[in-house]
């Protein structure tokens, strides 16, 4: 289901969906004479491509889904545990450690540590699958090696490494928070899902949104693959949602917890 998913995900992102629509109008164009149709497809295609790599047609978009959630500042309350969720990787030990994760991993990370060296005591979380690459190692495990690099002392992280979606990481995490306070770390366009899956398994984190991509003072009116970038991220958080209110009515979220808790958090 998990490798299903991301496979359907993929062929529904902005340009791989409009390339295929453009695709079939050539074909159409070319093996059939149905030319009003095929036109059509082309232009639905081209006409798309162009949109979704136009600024003011993207931040339009996506800046809504980043503001629902505000900037982490600071709070009073007593912090037990920053969670950051992960992102993507590539292994390439040609690269520093800093270019193997995406760049919204490092975003994220770098603005949990800051978090986490606000409240003495509590502990890091950080969150990624890792089996579906061969190189032994976990998406959460190279956020580990970097946080260390940075400062973070090794005895002070958990990594969740069996987590493969939000779902899961919401639910492994309400089995080691239980009723401590927590943070959570993601990219803004993601807080909202995130938080209702957070809220489903039983907590309330405080929100701390990072990674913000959209911004009001930006006009640029050239088409550009940056924003193209923009709007697959408010596709992938729409499917995301989606997603989201179908399981949520066909899943027991009583099974999903009693799951996680068999799974328990690695150390370094």
């Amino acid at each position: 289901m998990f490798i299903l998913k991301k496979i359907i995900s993929a062929l529904l992102m902005p340009l791989p969906f409009l390339l295929l629509v453009g695709g079939f109008g050539l074909c159409l164009l070319w093996f059939t004479r149905r030319k009003k149709l095929a036109s059509i497809l082309v232009s639905i295609s081209l006409t798309g491509i162009f949109l979704c790599s136009f600024q003011p047609f993207t931040t339009a978009l996506l800046r809504p889904l980043e503001q629902e959630n505000a900037a982490f500042v600071s709070t009073t309350q007593p912090i037990s545990y920053v969670m950051v969720l992960g992102s993507s990787q590539v292994i390439d030990k040609t690269f520093p450690i800093t270019s193997e994760l995406s760049p919204t991993a490092v975003t994220r990370l770098v603005e949990g540590i800051r978090i986490f060296r606000l409240y003495p005591g509590a502990k890091l979380i950080l969150s990624g699958y890792g089996g579906l690459n061969s190189h032994g190692i976990s998406h959460a495990r190279l956020m580990a090696h970097l946080a260390i690099a940075l400062g973070v002392d090794k005895r002070d992280i958990l990594l969740f490494e069996s987590t493969k979606d939000t779902k899961e990481e919401a639910y492994q995490a309400a089995n080691v928070v239980k009723n401590k306070k927590m943070i959570l770390v993601t990219s803004a366009s993601q807080m909202s899902r995130a938080l209702y899956y957070f809220h489903q398994a039983g907590l309330q984190p405080i929100a701390a949104p990072t990674n913000f991509r959209a911004s009001n003072q930006m006009r640029d009116f050239v088409p550009d693959s940056r924003f193209l970038t923009q709007m697959e991220i408010v596709e992938h958080e729409r499917l995301g949602q989606l997603w989201q209110r179908i399981t949520s009515k066909l899943l027991n979220p009583k099974i999903e917890h009693q799951q996680a808790e068999k799974v328990k958090p690695e150390t370094l």
